[in-house]
């Protein structure tokens, strides 16, 4: 059963400006010091028949990064969650705030010209179960999930990421798309982007989960093709494509279009 615990991750594209979004994997870069950046996304899914009777969901996603110390950022991210279901189930679509995220991230080594080395990071997020888990908008368990991140810049328009995490305690649940199984979960992502022009680029990622009960068989591994156009320096507007296939934690496809900007 060892292939259960463990994740196939491909290397695709991400990017070294602003943050991860729209990826899922985490970059290593860090809001500078008394800095903010801000970012907005609305992912809309068709979930998988397994979920039935939920149907599509839609997540808007708020989050706000604070550079509090050199390498040191904290942020908070907060959901509004909408789940369609099937005629006749009560509620047919339910809306509201899902479970409210906390984080911190240390960029303890830079990648310098030169080295061979990747910039490395680390990031500790708590969840709190802030949704209301009847109208399953919410886990209803509070989320500690510890992550580790590379990147390395493969050239000047090439940026190589990867991302291995666990969660101790909690799932991944976000409204119904997610591992709803409580207790241990790991994590992995990997990124690549490429800059097609200074204000284009374009790139995907493969990111995944898996509970270590194995008796679930549950999985959560999703591919998604994206990037960033930016209208300012400090202003862009991400967007993806989201394929999760047959995996039942995972939406069979999704849309994603937001923007990130840096004040």
């Amino acid at each position: 059963m060892r292939h259960r615990y463990s994740l196939i991750l491909l290397l695709l594209w991400q990017t070294v400006a602003l943050a991860q979004q729209p990826f899922l994997t985490d970059d290593a870069d860090v809001t500078e010091h008394r800095k903010l950046h801000f970012e907005f996304s609305n992912e809309f899914d068709f979930l998988n028949p397994s979920a039935s009777p939920n149907l599509r969901q839609n997540t808007s996603s708020f989050e706000l990064n604070y550079g509090i110390f050199k390498n040191v950022e904290i942020g908070i991210e907060c959901p509004l969650i909408t789940i369609f279901n099937e005629k006749g189930t009560m509620p047919q679509t339910p809306f509201g705030i899902g479970d409210t995220n906390f984080s911190i991230k240390y960029n303890f080594l830079k990648e310098q010209e030169g080295k061979r080395h990747p910039a490395m990071s680390l990031s500790f997020n708590l969840e709190i179960p802030t949704g209301d888990v009847s109208k399953q908008l919410g886990s209803g368990v509070e989320d500690f999930f510890l992550n580790y991140i590379l990147q390395k810049s493969l050239s000047e328009t090439l940026t190589l990421r990867a991302n291995s995490g666990v969660i101790l305690s909690g799932n991944t649940l976000t409204g119904v798309i997610g591992i709803n199984t409580r207790g241990l979960v790991l994590t992995g992502g990997s990124s690549l982007v490429k800059e097609i022009t200074p204000k284009l680029q374009l790139g995907g990622e493969v990111f995944g989960a898996v509970a270590r009960n194995a008796n679930l068989g549950k999985g959560q591994l999703q591919l998604q093709f994206g990037g960033n156009y930016f209208l300012r320096d400090n202003l862009s507007l991400d967007f993806g494509l989201i394929v999760g296939g047959n995996f039942p934690s995972s939406p069979r496809v999704g849309l994603q279009l937001g923007f990130s900007v840096d004040f």
